[in-house]
């Protein structure tokens, strides 16, 4: 019950910012490192990316595709982790701080609890709770 109700909240996240990433991709061009090629179309597939994986956490037909979206998702946490990187750095060095350490320092540790998060949802895992054989 936990676990179907964590899958849908984390398909939700994930359906609202790869909107997001379409409708305004301002904010995620502003936090692209720079050595990234092509910026805008990085932006626009990763917001595909996070809708397909948000579909496929939620729909109900196959197990297989489910896993599938939490693995695309989990990868997908991976690949974005340089960007919230960047951001990090560049907004703590501006003069005002930006938005602070209490700001990116949750954020920094939420990264590797979503790319779990979506590997436990989706049934690829059930780390730690599995039972230990022996």
């Amino acid at each position: 019950m936990i676990r179907t109700g964590l899958r849908w909240l984390l398909a939700a996240f994930y359906a609202i910012a790869g909107y997001a990433h379409i409708a305004n991709p301002a904010p995620f061009l502003a936090i692209m490192p720079a050595w990234v090629p092509a910026a805008e179309a990085v932006v626009f597939w990763t917001g595909i990316a996070e809708l397909l994986g948000a579909a496929a956490l939620v729909q109900p037909w196959s197990a297989h595709v489910r896993k599938a979206g939490a693995i695309g998702l989990a990868l997908y946490a991976i690949c974005v982790f340089p960007a919230n990187i960047n951001q990090f750095a560049m907004d703590m060095a501006r003069e005002d701080g930006g938005l602070g350490l209490a700001y990116h320092v949750p954020r920094m540790i939420a990264q590797p609890v979503l790319v779990w998060l979506a590997l436990w949802v989706g049934g690829v895992t059930n780390w730690p709770w599995r039972r230990r054989s022996g």
